[in-house]
């Protein structure tokens, strides 16, 4: 079995419930199922304050990251009242997202975590979705960037997961899991889990 690894990144003022179902679901998966899957936590500085303003300490920054030695990005959404989009639409921040994707490398997005990747160009004529409630107002921002907004829980398309609310955070890192290893693998630990 060989090592996978898993790159998320948190940009300020991240949902912390949306940013540790990744670290829950591929942890339980590594100590009590041996896959050998491992996350890198990522983000500007090496202490990224979250939103409700909950300090985290990241692994590595941003200029550290190679993208090969990477199989998957995964992105926690997070609210603009609290700064989200002064990192999550950083220009290096979307060059390291168009460079996932052009590799084909797997990119999981919670609620606004979208954005970024519609910011990027990289959802162009693909379906994605993003937060739906309020009026759907961040749908629409999504659907300016040309995307085929779908108002679903959990949209994937090819090597995108996208979802719309912070419920849908533990179905994506299901997801996620799934892809990185096999739907009967992802089934047992979520029933270990469970859910």
């Amino acid at each position: 079995m060989q090592n996978k690894k898993v790159l998320v990144f948190l940009a300020k003022a991240f949902e912390t419930m949306e940013f540790s179902v990744f670290i829950d679901i591929l942890g339980w998966a590594r100590v009590d199922y041996g896959h050998h899957l491992f996350v890198d936590t990522c983000g500007f500085t090496k202490i990224v304050l979250s939103t409700f303003d909950v300090p985290v300490i990241v692994d590595k920054t941003i200029e550290e990251i190679n993208v090969d030695e990477y199989d998957a990005l995964a992105i926690p959404g997070g609210f603009g009242e609290f700064g989200f989009y002064e990192e999550a639409y950083d220009e290096r921040f979307l060059e390291l997202i168009k460079e996932f994707d052009a590799k084909g490398k797997i990119i999981a997005t919670v609620c606004t975590g979208a954005l970024p990747l519609g910011k990027s160009g990289i959802l162009e004529n693909r379906k994605a979705t993003t937060y739906h409630l309020n009026n759907g107002s961040k749908q629409k921002e999504l659907e300016e960037f040309g995307v085929n907004v779908v108002n679903e829980p959990v949209v994937i398309d090819g090597n995108i997961i996208t979802s719309y609310c912070p419920e849908t955070a533990p179905k994506v890192a299901f997801e996620l899991l799934k892809m990185l290893t096999s739907e009967e693998e992802m089934t047992a630990i979520k029933k270990a889990m469970g859910f």
